[in-house]
């Protein structure tokens, strides 16, 4: 791997592509996007790929290509553009965004930009790292330790070591290429192809990253950028999964104080008692699934991860108090659903590789990691904060264990001279927690920050007329909200 000093310039000679479209509407799931049989009518789908460097040191070396997808309104009207999306991640294939986005999208957007979705390097269709087996993947899910023993480092250490080594074996030096850095000069590659002079970009979650990473190098060729549920930018691998911890616990607090007003939660006692005893039951007696075709039991690990999964959206609430219900009677069908939705996990026993490109890329964007005594010391802070998640989240911290560094570290969230940049933050979400996103509308110096008081993980899109409204006047216009905008949940 290349040391830190010799980071490509963003400015680095790399010839551009095209992308050559093709329509690929019957190699995607259009049915199952949601979108009104009216406007599906309109709309053309094809795919493409765009060719880019592996290593932007080696500019004339080993290319790689990216796939991507384009949503058109063969009834477009003054078009402005492409709309390239990020979903989020790391890892997140992006190719069926563009599809559910086009079935709820304004048609005042949809009328003057392509929907372009794309799997980043390494992920999906661009060149996927894989190189952790589905059987680890199975008992990254089921690893529920307490880390703040000896005996709970060992146990981390003991599954993480092996997937750390594994995938630089497979590798090599060539496993510190998959990093943001390089995937944020992946997207200028994606906007030269589409002919593009500047880029429209909305990125979700861990696509704020992407985001800020793209305005950094790149600060005038936005034209608008809307980054929506932000990683907070300059914040250590420590502090960044705690602030995530703390963000789930309040989550879970909510949906706790809902559950309890709802008759159907009535079975299942106090919700934070309920969940903590059934985890430990679950990790001395595993639970069976009245789903015959799946012969696996649900430790106290997969019960967390669905209840992980559910507290993303709101929407989500019903099933997970019913999951719960369930498995507290015997029976982890809904549990398992909501556990496999979170990691990607196919009825046959197959994964996505969103973990292997979760993993290397976030592994990869650190420039320093923990040690084991701090990550023993987070792990006695969380437990007294987050009495549900503290313990567990804190087992993630082992994820890039003795990981070498890959000298491409996440660049700075500052864009001196872009034009305005639309932050988004929810105050009651889970994952990226509203600070994030008020951190990052500082250190851009031109962020805007937009603030929904919703449930949920990210905004836009997500029922709130007032969040849709003012980021498609920015998307169109660029025009942007009155500083300390807020809508109301």
């Amino acid at each position: 791997m290349t040391p830190a000093s010799s980071s490509p310039s963003a400015t680095s000679t790399v010839p551009h592509s095209t992308i050559a479209f093709s329509d690929c509407s019957k190699l995607l799931d259009v049915g199952g996007a949601g979108i009104p049989a009216a406007r599906l009518r309109e709309l053309s789908f094809e795919c493409g790929k765009v060719s880019v460097p592996l290593d932007y040191n080696d500019p004339t070396g080993k290319t790689i290509s990216i796939q991507v997808v384009k949503v058109h309104d063969t009834q477009q009207k003054n078009r402005l553009g492409s709309l390239v999306i990020n979903p989020g991640g790391p890892g997140a294939s992006g190719l069926s965004t563009p599809l559910y986005l086009a079935g709820s999208i304004s048609d005042d957007v949809l009328k003057r930009f392509d929907l372009i979705g794309y799997d980043p390097r390494g992920v999906g269709l661009s060149n996927p790292i894989q190189c952790i087996s589905d059987a680890q993947k199975d008992a990254v899910t089921s690893l529920d330790v307490d880390v703040r023993t000896t005996a709970g480092v060992a146990a981390a250490k003991a599954l993480y070591g092996p997937i750390i080594q594994s995938c630089h074996t497979k590798y090599a030096a060539g496993l510190g290429d998959y990093n943001t850095l390089y995937a944020a000069m992946d997207l200028d590659k994606i906007r030269a192809a589409l002919g593009e002079d500047q880029l429209t970009y909305l990125g979700y979650s861990y696509g704020t990253a992407l985001g800020f990473s793209y305005a950094h190098l790149y600060p005038t060729k936005i034209r608008t950028a809307v980054l929506d549920g932000a990683v907070d930018p300059g914040v250590n691998l420590i502090d960044s999964i705690g602030n995530q911890t703390l963000g789930f616990e309040a989550a879970f607090n909510q949906f706790a104080a809902d559950c309890v007003t709802k008759q159907s939660c009535a079975a299942m006692g106090q919700p934070l008692a309920a969940v903590t005893a059934l985890v430990n039951q679950a990790n001395i007696n595993p639970i069976k699934t009245s789903d015959k075709s799946d012969s696996r039991t649900a430790d106290g690990g997969v019960v967390m991860y669905a209840v992980l999964d559910a507290l993303y959206s709101q929407q989500s609430w019903q099933p997970l108090g019913q999951a719960i219900i369930d498995a507290q009677h015997g029976d982890a069908k809904g549990v398992f659903q909501l556990a496999d939705e979170y990691s990607e996990r196919n009825s046959d026993g197959s994964h996505s590789n969103i973990l292997d490109a979760y993993i290397t890329t976030l592994c990869n964007d650190q420039s320093t990691l923990p040690t084991d005594a701090q990550i023993q010391a987070a792990a006695t802070q969380w437990a007294a904060q987050a009495p549900l998640f503290g313990v567990w989240g804190a087992n993630e911290l082992f994820e890039c264990d003795g990981w070498p560094p890959s000298g491409h570290p996440l660049p700075p969230a500052t864009a001196t001279g872009s034009k305005p940049i639309l932050v988004i933050g929810n105050t009651h979400d889970p994952a990226t927690p509203y600070a994030g996103a008020q951190h990052l509308t500082t250190a851009l110096t031109t962020g805007v920050l937009l603030t929904w008081q919703g449930q949920g993980h990210t905004a836009y899109l997500s029922g709130s007329t007032c969040i849709d409204s003012k980021v498609n006047a920015y998307l169109i216009n660029g025009t942007t909200p009155a500083v300390g905008t807020v809508c109301p949940a």
